[in-house]
């Protein structure tokens, strides 16, 4: 799938962007809280915006980044997978130049694992849909 995804082109890329939210299925998990991340690649041509050097070309890296924020610290949902949906779908539909989008969301902690792990996650791929 990577493979595919590079031959798709241009695209934004933010890496490490991280919240604080209520999402989980355990009651802990939403009465405590804890640390999401995320790395969202959003599909593009950036041609347009790297020859105007202007930024109505191009989608700003803020907004998805707040869209992302708005979601992660919004109402609890269960699963990360719901999360993940989420972010990717409002970010195809507030972004009408965005063809495809990445989102890669992960816990750094899991309670539930009495383990040393790295992280816990789920990644989508999400294309617009095709009239």
């Amino acid at each position: 799938m990577e493979k595919d995804m590079a031959m798709m082109g241009d695209k934004l890329i933010l890496r490490g962007l991280k919240f604080y939210g209520f999402h989980g299925a355990i009651p802990e998990e939403k009465t405590l809280g804890q640390t999401f991340m995320l790395d969202i690649d959003a599909w593009m041509c950036l041609k347009k915006a790297g020859l105007s050097d202007n930024l109505a070309d191009s989608v700003s890296y803020v907004d998805i980044f707040n869209l992302t924020k708005e979601i992660v610290e919004g109402p609890s949902r269960n699963l990360l997978e719901s999360v993940a949906e989420l972010v990717a779908s409002k970010t195809l539909e507030s972004f009408p130049r965005v063809t495809a989008v990445r989102v890669k969301l992960w816990k750094p902690n899991v309670a539930l694992i009495q383990s040393t792990i790295d992280y816990l996650g789920v990644e989508i791929f999400r294309n617009r849909p095709t009239v």
